[in-house]
């Protein structure tokens, strides 16, 4: 070792002393002779050089410690035992092409077919029969494999092992030259090995191929210096041709293993690959099926090592391949786990050598590097993260992973930190909170309040505050309203204050629409969310006069949502959207809505808007129907979705108000009604009863329109001959008189009764009474009769509700007055009818007074008549 001594020497001596003597200290570690005379030996030329650069060191660092002078000296003499060994290793090289050539020109004389070179006799080793590689001779002059001998010897025996004579001296000696001899005939059957293999290669057919790796592969098992002699007779570039052009699956992944065999441990190897045009292929093959590619892999990960690790200069030239991280980690997510294993080693570096790596894994879909930075990095590598994260396009179940893997306190965190990180965090949050699952997540970590806080802060930039909004408008975009306004100890915030602010933002006329979207989005989101808010927005914030000059707004969006909150504010203050609407084309741009197919919520919104708005408002139906409105909500009983339906069955009341006939026979004559009739069959409960109800409005101006014998009465109505209805007396169909026999819809009504659903149950009795008239039941109730509806009606005061019983007393009254539906249907009756007479006098009186007088229709009549039911046609 040197002795810090020598620091203490005149700098030019001190210097060339600690080069040479470091560099005598490293010869001697890597055991490299050192020539005494230095320009004999390539590579010392750059020694003087090396002196200069420690002369300038010691100048450079001479007010530093020698410790750091002797660490810097040490790092000059590493590069000058680097060169050194490359130097050596050129030498070496030439030789072994040497001693190839040599061997090569020998097996000229040997046919090309020949692949083998039977050895001569005295090769063979008389104890073991095969060839000796390290032959000794014994005093006979017999010789024999030094460790067959020293067995034959260990075991007692004292005799020639081939000439059985006994030996006088067991000593035995080294036959160098029988070796060296054996060493020439083994390389010459290297070489005949090496050009069959060169000829099965350039042979063109796979099974050829496939031996020639094969006997490249023994070949290299059998002497290292095989790897040197295949390279050196371009049998590398060869196969490498051959996996660029091969589509041969065993062949490819054979010259892959090849390949791993030739480069493994040898640097001019590596190096030639990584050089040469099959590097792109040998990355291209990762991508292939799991057999190549877990093969290329493992050539891949070869070539990335050198004798101190990792090869740096050959990760940076993988890091700079586009498609490299892609299928690394295809491979990391396959199923081959020794291919995940190293791709997930490789990747990890290639991380090291440049981050922008990792966002490239991210991009791939591994996304655990990201979030590990994001986690874990310092300010800068976390905004580069976030900022690739915000870029990127998730699934569902990729941004629910993401948010299980931590990535969501850290982006909070960065929320309270500069305008940058505040932007890009905020950003990733608005992306993250599109999952059910990272909402809950972000409001457990108080991020909801953090977000408010920023949000309603007067210091905060507008862009800012634009993603706080988008983030609130991803909470509330689902049926969870404002579930999730909650703070991190889950108790649910007061939103009071939230939805006063965001309608009080409304009023700003330059907000900008980034901000004004979110805002209203949010807003209706929380208002669908909490009835009581809505009622407290329309009546204390005067919502309504904030919200409806919004449907004059440029952007179309905005108006849309207008006319979502404004279906919500509608329920509770009408009249003020009613005058707003009556302006000019102010109802124009609400049947603009109606009309809007590709909108299923606007259309829904539109439509439940106009169902709130007073019926009484006949002036706003007419001008409906003049702008075509009632056509657009026939419309969406074709196409819309089924709340969208629901809607506008109930905007249809007040076209089918029974005192105005024009605008019954406007909404028949648009073909309503047999939709009207299908609802009855198949759709919510809700939509059934509404267009039970609305068949009811329909059916109650029937038997007014079937007396008209003329055309003097509603400009629709058409003179027609046919047969006279049974329900009510004269000549009806659908168009004239509304009649709901004639649209065949008494089978469903009836149906509705036997599914027991009190909405459906009590709208069909009323629709059912219409049919039934006090002045003249017999018609309506023989037409019950024979639809077989009075059975059910009679079972509905079993299971109804008070409210349901009553309307089924109500009919019940009227169609007991003819003694032949008495007769029909008494003896059921009264078993109904007892339960409700019977009750306790502290119940609803007026059921019981009500059943009672039907019971008393009851027993008017004799018990024991017995006529048959005559034509009851008036």
């Amino acid at each position: 070792m040197i002795s810090v001594d020598l620091l203490k020497s005149p700098p030019p001596l001190q210097q060339t002393v600690l080069v040479l003597a470091f560099i005598s200290e490293a010869a001697l570690i890597a055991q490299i002779p050192v020539c005494s005379n230095p320009s004999a030996r390539v590579g010392f030329e750059s020694l003087e050089t090396d002196v200069k650069r420690a002369n300038n060191l010691v100048e450079k660092y001479k007010h530093r410690s020698r410790i750091y002078l002797l660490v810097k000296c040490r790092n000059i003499v590493k590069e000058v035992i680097e060169l050194l060994s490359r130097a050596d290793a050129a030498r070496d090289y030439e030789e072994i092409k040497k001693q190839y050539n040599q061997r090569v020109q020998a097996i000229q004389r040997y046919d090309t077919s020949e692949e083998y070179i039977p050895p001569l006799k005295a090769f063979i080793c008389c104890i073991k029969g095969t060839v000796m590689v390290e032959p000794v001779s014994l005093c006979t002059g017999t010789t024999c494999e030094r460790a067959a001998i020293t067995d034959w010897l260990d075991s007692g025996e004292r005799t020639d092992p081939e000439t059985k004579e006994v030996l006088e001296d067991t000593k035995w000696r080294s036959n160098l030259p029988l070796r060296q001899s054996i060493e020439e005939w083994r390389e010459l059957n290297y070489c005949l090995k090496i050009r069959s293999s060169k000829a099965k290669l350039v042979s063109g057919v796979d099974m050829s191929m496939l031996e020639a790796l094969s006997q490249m592969q023994d070949l290299m098992g059998e002497n290292s210096i095989n790897k040197d002699w295949i390279a050196i007779e371009g049998l590398t570039n060869i196969i490498i041709s051959i996996l660029r052009t091969s589509h041969n699956r065993d062949v490819k992944r054979k010259i892959l293993i090849t390949l791993k065999d030739i480069v493994d441990g040898h640097a001019r190897n590596k190096e030639e690959v990584v050089e040469s045009r099959g590097w792109d292929c040998i990355i291209g093959c990762l991508g292939r099926d799991s057999s190549i590619s877990k093969a290329a892999i493992e050539l891949l990960y070869e070539l990335l090592q050198d004798r101190s690790g990792w090869n740096v200069s050959v990760c940076k030239k993988l890091s700079e391949q586009c498609s490299t991280i892609i299928f690394l980690v295809t491979l990391l997510k396959g199923p081959v786990k020794e291919s995940a294993e190293i791709a997930e080693i490789v990747l990890m570096k290639l991380f090291d050598i440049d981050e922008e790596n990792i966002s490239r894994a991210a991009k791939a879909g591994w996304y655990k590097p990201l979030i590990d930075r994001i986690v874990q990095g310092p300010e800068n590598s976390r905004i580069e993260m976030v900022s690739t994260l915000v870029n990127m396009e998730f699934c569902n179940s990729n941004l629910k992973l993401l948010g299980e893997e931590g990535i969501i306190p850290p982006l909070l965190e960065m929320a309270s930190g500069s305008f940058k990180s505040k932007e890009l965090s905020l950003s990733a949050l608005v992306q993250l909170s599109s999952c059910h699952a990272n909402k809950e997540l972000i409001a457990a970590s108080g991020g909801v309040n953090l977000i408010l806080k920023l949000m309603f802060s007067p210091q905060v930039r507008s862009i800012i505050v634009a993603k706080c909004y988008e983030v609130l408008e991803k909470f509330t975009s689902d049926e969870d309203g404002a579930k999730f306004f909650v703070d991190e100890n889950g108790c649910q915030l007061e939103l009071e204050p939230i939805v006063t602010n965001l309608i009080e933002l409304q009023q700003k006329p330059n907000l900008s629409y980034n901000v004004r979207r979110p805002a209203l989005h949010t807003l209706h989101g929380i208002c669908k969310f909490d009835a009581g808010l809505v009622k407290q927005a329309v009546l204390t914030a005067n919502a309504i006069s904030l919200v409806l000059p919004l449907l004059d707004n440029t952007e179309s969006v905005i108006r849309e949502i207008a006319i979502n909150l404004l279906f919500l504010f509608s329920q509770h203050e009408p009249e003020g959207v009613v005058e707003y609407l009556l302006k000019p084309r102010r109802l124009e741009a609400l049947v603009g809505f109606l009309e809007n197919d590709d909108k299923g919520d606007v259309q829904m919104a539109a439509a439940g808007l106009l169902a709130n708005l007073p019926k009484s408002e006949r002036s706003l139906t007419m001008k409906l129907i003049e702008l075509g409105g009632h056509t657009a909500i026939i419309n969406i009983l074709r196409t819309g979705n089924m709340k969208a339906k629901e809607n506008a069955l109930s905007a249809l009341f007040r076209f089918t108000d029974p005192t105005n006939l024009e605008s019954q026979c406007m909404l028949v004559e648009g073909g309503a009604y047999p939709l009207l009739v299908n609802f009855l069959r198949s759709s919510s409960v809700t939509a059934k009863a509404r267009a039970a109800a609305l068949i009811g409005n329909l059916s109650t101006s029937s038997q007014r329109l079937t007396v008209v014998s003329k055309p003097s009465g509603c400009w629709c109505f058409k003179a027609s001959h046919g047969p006279v209805c049974p329900a009510h007396g004269g000549i009806c169909s659908v168009t004239s008189t509304f009649c709901l026999l004639e649209a065949k819809a008494l089978p469903d009504l009836v149906r509705l009764l036997s599914g027991e659903v009190y909405e459906t149950s009590i709208e069909a009795i009323q629709t059912l009474s219409t049919l039934v008239l006090e002045s003249s039941p017999q018609r309506g109730a023989n037409v019950l009769h024979e639809a077989g509806a009075i059975n059910p009606i009679l079972e509905t005061l079993n299971w109804g509700a008070d409210s349901l019983r009553e309307e089924a007393l109500g009919l019940l009254e009227k169609v007991f007055m003819p003694k032949e539906m008495v007769e029909m249907y008494g003896s059921t009756a009264r078993l109904r009818l007892a339960s409700l007479t019977s009750r306790n006098i502290h119940e609803d009186g007026r059921h019981r007074r009500k059943a009672a007088k039907v019971m008393s229709l009851l027993e008017r009549y004799s018990k024991s008549s017995t006529s048959i039911l005559p034509s009851l046609h008036a």
